[in-house]
């Protein structure tokens, strides 16, 4: 064979030999530029993902400190936002107890010590007294609206800062209105049972004040005043605000009625909160302490 007709098939081979080597490269290079490719995408798809969980644990955060904002402006409107102004200063020559006090003894209106077996007359119920704020609600918690929306519900399906009747057909059951001694009120059965009992207790230890009590309302379905959000006890008819021969206890100036110190021992023996312990003193004002709605929950009560 002659060389000229070697040289075509060499070249040819050669050819398809270069073509395998280049097809091999590209193929190579193709493959190494998806596994690059697809590296990249899933480390993309990695930081998406931590991305989206951040915010979903921002969002988290931010419905907590929500939350939080609402129970604070709550407890600001049980506290403090039941009225404005500041407190005037207690009576010169009136003495305020701190515990260092017997537990049985309060203050005249000239700052003299009584006893509660030598208090005057009934005559002088509405005389204002400085009251020992921590003789009373001990072992009493005030309910919070949540804890009232955990025991009864919903008592209405609006509110605003008038009163409204129950609309929870539940909450309207076992609700009642009754004569409960010198007043008639509508609240709670149980706690207008609890009521009857006071009330009977008071008019054979202080008739003279028994035929004194007057009341400025119980179950009101509202807000507490000065708050859109939390919603006043008086709503579930386990709050009463009573008054003495007709007169209302002035709100807020740490002074109390004398009547009102007789019927607050009453009400917390009956597992009552009363309101003159409140941020702003309200002394007219007593509600179902929790203990005593679990308790009546316990029991099928409500």
């Amino acid at each position: 064979m002659r060389e000229g007709t070697l040289i075509g098939p060499i070249i040819i081979a050669i050819g398809l030999i270069a073509a395998a080597i280049v097809l091999a490269v590209v193929g190579t290079l193709l493959d190494t530029a998806d596994g690059a490719a697809d590296l990249r995408l899933g480390r993309a798809e990695a930081e998406a993902q931590a991305l989206r969980e951040e915010i979903a644990r921002i969002d988290g955060d931010l419905r907590e400190t929500k939350a939080d904002l609402a129970r604070l402006r709550e407890e600001i409107a049980l506290s403090a936002g039941r009225g404005g102004g500041t407190a005037p200063p207690a009576t010169p020559g009136a003495v305020r107890f701190n515990g260092l006090t017997p537990p049985a003894t309060f203050t005249g209106p000239a700052g003299e010590i009584l006893g509660m077996a030598e208090h005057p007359e009934t005559e002088a119920v509405t005389e204002t007294m400085v009251i020992a704020d921590r003789r009373f609600n001990e072992g009493i918690t005030q309910p919070r609206p949540r804890v009232m929306l955990e025991l009864l519900g919903e008592p209405g399906t609006s509110y605003n800062q008038d009163c409204q009747g129950i609309t929870n057909p539940a909450l309207k059951a076992v609700t009642d209105t009754r004569q409960v001694g010198p007043i008639r009120v509508t609240m709670l059965k149980p706690a207008l049972d609890s009521l009857e009992r006071i009330m009977a207790q008071l008019q054979a230890q202080e008739p003279d004040l028994f035929a004194k009590i007057g009341t400025a309302g119980a179950l009101c379905v509202r807000f507490i005043r000065g708050s859109t959000t939390a919603i006043s006890n008086h709503s579930w008819g386990t709050a009463i605000d009573l008054t003495l021969q007709g007169e209302l206890d002035g709100f807020g100036d740490g002074g109390t009625q004398f009547g009102l110190l007789l019927l607050a021992e009453l009400f917390n023996a009956e597992g009552w909160f009363w309101g003159a312990t409140f941020g702003r003193e309200d002394s007219m004002h007593f509600e179902v302490g929790e203990e005593t709605l679990r308790a009546w929950r316990a029991q099928g009560l409500i």
